[in-house]
This record gives C-alpha cells, structure tokens and sequence, in this order.
C-alpha cells in the first residue's frame, strides 16, 4: 500500500496526482521529478530545509545515499524529514527500484506523453546541483540507502572548485540508522544471463 501524502506536503502542488516536490525543478510550468533546483538545493542545503516539503528538518533527518556517495563522503541531495521519506521512496522510480536505468534528460510532468525535455533552452542541465547527473545518464541504477543522522550532526561539504557552494551533505558523522531503498539493478547481459539460467533450472524442473 503507498503511503499517503504526508501533512507536511498537504500545501504543495500535484502534478500527476503526485507531490511536487519543493526542490524540484520547474520548466515552463512543469515539474522535472528527479531533477534539482540548483537554487532551491543551495537554500536547503544552508537552511536545512526537506527537499520535499521545503520546510524546516527536525531533531533528526534522512540522506539519500549510494556506494558512490558513501566512498566520497558526502550525499549530493538535501536531506528529508522522517515523514517525508517513505512517500519519496514509494513514488519516485529511482527509489523503488522501477527503473532500471538513470535518464538521459529530464522528463516533464504533464509533459505530451511523458516525452524527455528536448528544448535547447532547458535550464536543466545547467541548474543540476548534482555533477555526477551527466556522467549517470543513461547508466545503470545503483544501489539507494537512507541515512538517518541528527540535526545536530548536520555538516555540509564545499564544492573543490567553490569553497562556498555545497556539494552535499558529510556522512563523516554518526548514523543514527541506515534503511535500504532499493538494490542496483543488474546490467542488460547479466539480467539476460539470469533470465536464461532461471529458463534452464525450470526447464530441468519439469524433466
């Protein structure tokens, strides 16, 4: 059963029947889901704002965690309230494990049959907090954890280039809990291989 819209998110707008997150990016009126406001990052990130409610974290939060994030040291995305979490992780396809690979542009809510965004004056790419988003595109999905830290532990991680830009959040603190999202999905010739071994194993269960 998917959890309902949590209360914090009750005065933010619907696109699809689904929240519109507050940190998403907007593109002509339409929400790209998936896709950060580069602004709105930079805010939650000094402000310690959900990135889907848009309101202010609590005595503890979520941070959204892959190998890739864990091995630098920091998680690329604002963080999110206990509450929030669970609607995110039901809804968004990265999270629940629906899709198999990353995007190679952002798709549009509303958007004509759901099309990618091939508007050359996009600000998409260019408002994409996340750097690694280019390199993923395309690639095939990690694996997703939730990270719970305090409040209290909260510590952002500058930009190499930009002292004052964040990258993200540290996870150098203490985790208070750790929840698994979703695992990688297998590459195309493994999922194959698989498919093929489950076919024969079958087929012998039948002889």
């Amino acid at each position: 059963m998917n959890p309902a819209i949590p209360q914090r998110c009750a005065h933010r707008p619907l696109a699809g029947g689904l929240v519109v997150p507050w940190g998403s990016l907007i593109h002509n009126g339409h929400a790209a889901f998936g896709s950060l406001d580069a602004a709105r990052a930079f805010r939650a990130y000094r402000d310690r704002l959900c990135q889907i409610c848009g309101q202010e974290l609590d005595e503890r939060c979520f941070l959204i965690v892959r190998p890739a994030d864990h091995a630098r040291g920091y998680s690329p995305e604002p963080a999110l309230h206990p509450e929030c979490l669970p609607y995110a992780a039901a809804h968004c396809p990265m999270l629940n494990g629906t899709a198999t690979h990353y995007r190679r542009a952002p798709v549009l809510a509303n958007h004509p049959a759901g099309r990618p965004c091939t508007d050359p004056s996009c600000p998409c790419p260019s408002r994409d907090p996340d750097q690694g988003h280019a390199s993923r595109s395309g690639s095939t999905a990690d694996r997703y954890e939730a990270w719970m830290i305090s409040t209290a532990d909260y510590r952002l991680v500058a930009q190499p280039d930009a002292p004052g830009v964040p990258a993200g959040i540290s996870l150098g603190v203490p985790i208070r809990r750790k929840r698994l999202l979703r695992e990688a999905a297998l590459p195309e010739d493994a999922a194959q291989l698989l498919e093929l071994l489950r076919s024969a194993l079958d087929l012998e269960g039948d002889g």
